[in-house]
């Protein structure tokens, strides 16, 4: 793949779609003509290949009797011939707004234009005539109006709700329009649109707005995106509109899968023009794996749709530029700051009524856990304590052990103490270093001879009597081991496999990937209810770089660093949520990691994100990152395959052999790394 190629978002299945809320004179065909040509030609400069209007947006919604003028009526009809003439050299699918007459009864309509030809007519389903809503009183509802043909613009075009528009070429994608009140009833069209195969979903729509009604759209088109698995586009009625007896705030959004990618600033004095990008492949990918979407795919029993089809090419590069929709940096982790508080709360429950029911089932009433001053230790013992909160019973239960080795520094060790007593859990030290020698001895190490060699033996002879430890003490106590590794590691397999800190009785921690255990353990300390000093403690444990802490420091006095061995975690994490939760093909998940993390000052940052760690990675760090991160997925599945008991966390997903992913042990990463050598440019 050319690098010209590589930094197409059409390459990766991205479609760009402008939604406008152009200003509108009432009843004025001939300037609302003008200005919708005018957006429609500033989106296609923005390289939009899909542009969406709001209803009746020809003659202006709030004009109430005089839609049924006849002089309004043919200017309409002329003024479309015009528009679909005036844009013959736009390849942009344009979706605008107009009053039709059709054997003598007059339909609100959503027209569909491309390159000079109306591809399609698509009347209004279910008409309000409710509350200020009076649509019955002109228009005839479109509900059944299947199979039909119309003569406008000088051609025979397609008229009825039963009709889809499909675009043929490199970046194939099929639409569904509905308009305004459909998306208000139990049953939207768009229903049916998305079985029939449409993945972006169109709604022309007027609607004023009254105290709370940007949210109830909001609730709809969101909810409609995800039920669909669909992207929904969604345009009301802005300025210009008559204000006698309603307001109108020029609302325009587009979701995708339920997460909103863009809107407007509502009330504009001028029209506006929101542009975003659609994952395509995204939308196709969760498809694949709902079966319940397949299931009601088999089940629609309505009638057949018709295919309007017509062939696009994406956007020229220069003109489309790169992805106008951010991705967030944290797949895990968003950048939203209420979300992010809602994500943790949620999360820290989640692992707290796991592990208390886990204990609760078995009889039990204790739990041993090692405790090593870092990131992940420090929060599978905070859900250890709330836990025993929950349960009604004492903190001491919990059994904590610092079980200090070679490397381990006085840092991590007092940050360890600190936490126990703070926590108010029962609290030793085994200290596994003459053990560790003893077993070095027993293996003929180099290392009992005075060699500094520290191999995969030395570190995991250290790991292994840990975690042999901490069982034996379970065994003493009639306790369960809780287990500290989380989902990055598991993901890389850096983890010590059997004996070892791969295995546990139940492990909290199992779902949750590294980035979010960062914010796990600073809302432990904002939102925890502990003490000022336990507060001060997790902050410091969050200060402190990831390591292992099993082989001694260097010359040069630096500690072991764990990212310097598998990479950034904030770029793993990246790659092992597109993995596994789409499927993704590497170079999508290279281009969308370049999007991402290509300009540190680009986008929002999650809150708490030290300014050393708002750093930018470019495009050969990425891939040199991702191709290390794809051997060691596939060389470490057997690692996953025999996981302890633990719940899944978010929608990423976890890596549980009983839940959401399954692979065999000897799968090899051959093709994985061929596609992205072949497609990501040095």
């Amino acid at each position: 793949m050319s690098a010209a190629a590589f930094f197409d978002p059409a390459t990766h299945g991205f479609l760009r779609i402008g939604v406008a809320t152009p200003r509108v004179r009432p009843a004025d065909v001939t300037a609302n003509g003008a200005e919708t040509e005018r957006v429609i030609r500033e989106g296609a400069g923005r390289g939009c290949s899909i542009m969406l209007f709001p209803e009746l947006g020809l003659s202006a919604y709030a004009i109430d009797d005089l839609l049924l003028q006849a002089t309004l009526l043919e200017a309409v009809e002329a003024e479309i011939a015009r528009l679909a003439e005036a844009t013959v050299d736009l390849d942009v699918l344009i979706a605008i707004g107009a009053p039709l007459r059709v054997g003598g009864l007059l339909y609100n309509t959503a027209v569909m234009l491309h390159r000079g030809a109306v591809l399609g007519v698509v009347p209004k389903s279910f008409l309000p005539n409710y509350r200020e809503f009076y649509e019955r009183r002109w228009f005839t509802p479109g509900q059944g109006v299947t199979g039909r043909t119309i003569r406008l613009a000088g051609c025979d075009v397609p008229f009825g709700t039963d009709l889809l528009f499909q675009a043929e070429g490199r970046l194939p994608f099929t639409a569904h329009v509905e308009i305004c009140e459909d998306v208000w009833t139990p049953q939207p069209p768009s229903g049916r649109g998305a079985l029939a195969g449409a993945e972006v979903l169109l709604n022309l729509s007027a609607s004023n707005i009254t105290i709370g009604k940007a949210e109830a759209r909001r609730l709809l088109c969101g909810s409609q995106s995800a039920r669909c698995l669909a992207a929904y586009a969604y345009s009301a009625a802005g300025p210009g509109e008559s204000t006698t007896d309603l307001a109108w705030d020029g609302h325009a959004a587009v979701f995708e899968l339920g997460d909103k990618l863009a809107e407007t600033e509502r009330f504009p004095t001028s029209s506006d023009l929101i542009v975003a990008d659609i994952d395509l492949e995204r939308i196709r990918a969760e498809r694949l794996r709902t079966s319940s979407f397949a299931d009601a795919v088999k089940a629609d029993t309505g009638p057949a749709f018709r295919t309007a089809t017509f062939a696009q090419t994406p956007p020229d590069p220069k003109t489309r530029g790169s992805l106008v929709s951010r991705i967030e940096r944290y797949p895990y982790v968003p950048a939203d700051p209420t979300q992010l508080d809602a994500n943790c709360h949620e999360a820290w429950n989640i692992q707290v009524q796991g592990l208390s029911e886990r204990l609760r089932s078995t009889g039990l009433d204790k739990l041993v856990i090692g405790v090593s001053g870092g990131l992940d230790s420090t929060q599978a013992l905070i859900v250890a304590v709330k836990a025993m909160d929950r349960l009604g019973l004492p903190r001491t239960n919990v059994l904590a052990y610092t079980l200090p080795g070679f490397a381990t520094s006085d840092g991590t060790r007092s940050a360890a103490w600190a936490l126990m007593r703070g926590l108010g859990v029962t609290a030793e030290e085994l200290d596994i270093t003459p053990l560790a020698k003893q077993m070095l001895a027993d293996l003929k190490h180099p290392y009992a001879d005075g060699a500094a060699v520290y191999d995969v033996t030395f570190e995991n002879v250290q790991a292994g009597l840990r975690t042999d430890i901490l069982f034996r003490q379970a065994n003493r106590h009639g306790a369960l081991v809780v287990g500290t590794g989380d989902l990055s590691e598991l993901g890389l397999g850096w983890c010590t496999y059997g004996v070892g800190d791969q295995m546990s009785h139940y492990n909290p921690n199992g779902g949750v990937s590294k980035t979010l255990i960062q914010h796990l353990i600073r809302y432990a300390a904002d939102h925890g209810g502990f003490s000022d000093t336990v507060a001060e403690t997790l902050k410091t444990v969050l200060a402190t770089e990831i390591s292992p802490e099993l082989v001694p420091a260097g010359a040069d006095g630096k500690s072991q660093s764990t990212e310097a061995s598998v990479g950034p975690y904030a770029l793993q994490d990246f790659n092992l949520f597109y993995l596994t939760r789409y499927g993704f093909k590497p170079s999508k998940i290279a281009f969308m990691a370049w999007a991402a993390w290509s300009d540190a000052e680009a986008g929002d940052w999650p809150p708490g994100i030290a300014e050393v760690d708002r750093r930018a990675y470019d495009l050969a760090t990425i891939k040199r990152w991702l191709t290390l991160f794809l051997k060691r997925f596939f060389a470490n599945q057997f690692k996953r395959s025999a996981l302890p008991n633990g719940p899944k966390i978010s929608s990423g997903g976890s890596l549980s052999p009983r839940g959401d992913w399954r692979m065999p042990s000897d799968a090899v990463a051959a093709a994985w790394l061929a596609e992205l050598n072949a497609n990501v440019p040095d």
